[in-house]
């Protein structure tokens, strides 16, 4: 494998895991709506996937977590599913890439096991990708619903409205991210397969493999420079074929 290719599915890897961790904090974080009051200065709430928190300017935080799942609104409903499989997923898609790394000898050395290699980098891949898609898809859902009721012209202007939440900004970065290490992991698989049972300087400089066509003790000798041969004629005229001699 090339140095691009090595560098593109370690970037590949930093951001994968990184993004995840930025899925899983936004999955927890109880901060996805902020709303605040005139009538009531000193406190303000916080709306998560799993609680509510009442935020006071002293810096206390007092939270409750939800009594029911079925009194819970539909957009919670539907960020708690979709968070949950956007994790299962990317945790599945960054397994899967680990054994198919340069650095990791999951597999057997030649083609085949290149080969498995790849197809291991493109399952984590995609499985990011696709985690990156589950992961934005209920952050721009709360967020649009947000939106439309921020701005509905039928609700009094006295009574307050939610607002966006910092887990929200932190679940459009980890989307993001997880689709940009889907694409860096898929990158690193376009190019030819490469043969590592030839050792690293075969990978990089193209150095042939051994002759062994000449025999056993031929696979100690050099390979920049192929010794050379001379033919002499033989003295025994039973034997046509002329001894080689190095």
């Amino acid at each position: 494998m090339d140095l691009c290719a090595s560098t593109l599915e370690l970037l590949g890897m930093v951001v994968y895991m990184a993004a995840w961790l930025c899925a899983l904090a936004t999955t927890l974080m109880p901060q996805w709506l902020t709303l605040s009051t005139d009538l009531l200065l000193t406190e303000s709430y916080e709306l998560g996937l799993w609680e509510t928190c009442v935020v006071q300017d002293m810096g206390g935080m007092e939270c409750r977590p939800y009594d029911s799942l079925l009194g819970l609104p539909q957009d919670i409903k539907v960020a708690r599913v979709f968070m949950c499989i956007s994790l299962a997923v990317g945790l599945l898609g960054l397994l899967l890439a680990i054994p198919g790394l340069h650095l990791v000898n999951s597999f057997s050395q030649g083609l085949e096991g290149c080969r498995a290699k790849r197809i291991m980098k493109v399952a984590g891949g995609v499985l990011g990708m696709v985690a990156g898609v589950l992961s934005l898809v209920p952050v721009s859902y709360v967020a649009h619903l947000t939106v439309m009721r921020y701005f509905d012209e039928s609700v009094p202007e006295v009574v307050p409205r939610w607002e966006f939440g910092d887990a929200l900004f932190c679940g459009w970065v980890g989307g993001f991210l997880l689709l940009v290490a889907g694409l860096l992991l898929f990158a690193s698989c376009l190019g030819p397969l490469a043969d590592h049972s030839r050792g690293p300087q075969a990978d990089y400089y193209g150095a042939p493999q051994a002759d062994h066509s000449r025999g056993p003790q031929a696979d100690g000798a050099p390979q920049a420079q192929s010794p050379k041969r001379y033919e002499v004629q033989s003295m025994d005229h039973s034997s046509r074929k002329p001894r080689e001699y190095v």
